[in-house]
């Protein structure tokens, strides 16, 4: 393994770390508030078409990047590809609530993604999720901490 695969590895590992510490902190506060049934976590499972891959990714990292950054009801907008299938990608969208997802779906940075990249897509599902136990969550999350 290289220096620069480790550095990335381990930068992608911390990330993944400070996102579901983040978002069960929200969780969890929402939880407390009586509104565990508003945060709005979707899986996006997409396929590429391989020969547009790389420009496909360049584009979800911006748009990815100026949601959670310019958005306050964007909790969570972390992409990720299979290992073994690269043209397989998975976003993980978490929302303060289904409002929060309605305006994202709006915005100019989420418009630009979507229109750039439609005839980059070969396949797309959106899996709506929800937690099935926030409590033993909150457990393993705090776990991440040390």
């Amino acid at each position: 393994m290289t220096k620069n695969t480790f550095q990335y590895r381990i930068s992608l590992r911390r990330a993944f770390q400070v996102l579901l510490v983040t978002a069960t902190f929200f969780c969890m506060t929402n939880i407390a508030q009586g509104q565990q049934n508003e945060i709005m976590v979707r899986i996006s499972e997409i396929e590429i078409h391989p020969e547009h891959l790389e420009k496909y990714k360049e584009i979800l990292k911006v748009e990815a990047e100026a949601s959670v950054r310019l958005e306050a009801g964007v909790i969570a907008i972390f992409p990720m590809f299979q290992k073994d299938s690269p043209t397989q990608v998975r976003i993980l969208e978490m929302y303060k609530d289904k409002q929060a997802y309605q305006a994202h779906l709006k915005t100019e940075h989420f418009e630009k993604y979507k229109t750039g990249t439609l005839h980059m897509v070969k396949s797309l599902k959106l899996v709506d999720m929800e937690a099935l136990d926030m409590e033993t969550a909150s457990q393993i999350f705090r776990k991440l901490k040390n």
